[in-house]
């Protein structure tokens, strides 16, 4: 990890843990909620675009993606490695949920809820090195406002999305086994 630290100062493997943490179970929020919009600064482009795509699917069939009970049980760096542009960190968690589906109405569709599933999650996180420094007060691009980007991201003054891309770090891939 000291050649990420070469190029983020700031960077603690406990805090980064728990950032992997917050991220992961914001998503799946965002993913019962049909609100993806609220974790879309912590995604990259390719990892929204498949999430926003799920998420219409399930509005378009008028179903609920639940992931009740959601914990994450265990956080492993697996690899780290730097390039001319990017700090890329690979995270393994292991994840324990509900996972079924409702309909609308709150209907039981399919899945299992009653016994929670343990899931392999394999994530991995971004950040440019060349990384724009934001201090501890985050402020919004539009108004100047701050923002809880651990909140949703979006001023609550004028709706601007608080982009990560070039400040911190992003989930640029997800895969769960």
């Amino acid at each position: 990890m000291n050649e990420i630290l070469k190029y983020d100062q700031e960077f603690s493997e406990s805090k980064f843990k728990t950032y992997v943490d917050n991220v992961f179970i914001q998503l799946h929020l965002a993913i019962v909620t049909k609100e993806i919009e609220n974790v879309r600064h912590f995604l990259s482009n390719d990892v929204y675009n498949t999430y926003k795509t799920k998420i219409d699917d399930l509005k378009a069939k008028h179903l609920i993606q639940m992931y009740d009970e959601l914990n994450v049980a265990q956080t492993d760096i697996l690899d780290y490695q730097v390039t001319n542009t990017d700090m890329i960190i690979k995270v393994y968690i292991v994840s324990r949920y509900l996972d079924y589906l409702m309909d609308e109405d709150g209907n039981y569709i399919s899945g299992d809820k009653d016994v929670r599933s343990e899931r392999a999650n394999y994530l991995t996180f971004t950040k440019k090195i060349n990384h724009l420094e934001t201090g501890s007060v985050r402020k919004c691009p539009g108004c100047g406002a701050s923002i809880d980007v651990n909140a949703s991201g979006k001023c609550a003054y004028c709706g601007t999305i608080y982009n990560l891309d070039d400040k911190d770090w992003v989930l640029t891939s997800i895969e769960t086994r």
